[in-house]
């Protein structure tokens, strides 16, 4: 597949209206980057901003994205994981409605399905708005 990828539906398991993610825009064996338009339908628009419930969905979903995507990649259905533990979360500014932000995680390390993935979010002029670090765990 030639990215950017916008029919993303099968890579995540995430459905509407709990999807955060639209669209794969950079993939590597240790990387990717996605971003995800801001509509006034999403569950976490508050007063015409993103919230930051919204903002850490979208980060976790953005490394689901990456192992739906490296599972789909090898023929492979991707498992089902969960978030292991999230820390040094910081929200720096709130995203407006319509605007899309952009999102990408490192692979810091991977082990026996337990995966320690640095996440950070970016509005529309590239200022990074949020970060965290993410240990996320494949369901065995």
């Amino acid at each position: 597949m030639n990215l950017p990828i916008t029919d993303i539906s099968h890579l995540i398991p995430q459905k509407t209206p709990f999807v955060m993610v639209d669209t794969l825009l950079d993939f590597s064996a240790d990387k990717i980057v996605s971003s995800f338009k801001i509509l006034d339908t999403n569950l976490f628009v508050q007063d015409n901003y993103f919230l930051e419930s919204g903002i850490i969905e979208n980060l976790a979903q953005t490394v689901a994205l990456h192992t739906g995507y490296d599972y789909f990649l090898k023929g492979e259905e991707a498992p089902t994981g969960y978030i292991g533990s999230i820390k040094k979360v910081e929200v720096h500014q709130l995203p407006k409605l319509n605007e899309t932000i952009t999102t990408q995680a490192s692979i810091l390390h991977e082990f026996m399905g337990i995966t320690m993935v640095q996440v950070k979010a970016f509005n529309q002029n590239k200022e990074e708005i949020a970060t965290a670090e993410m240990k996320t765990v494949i369901a065995t």
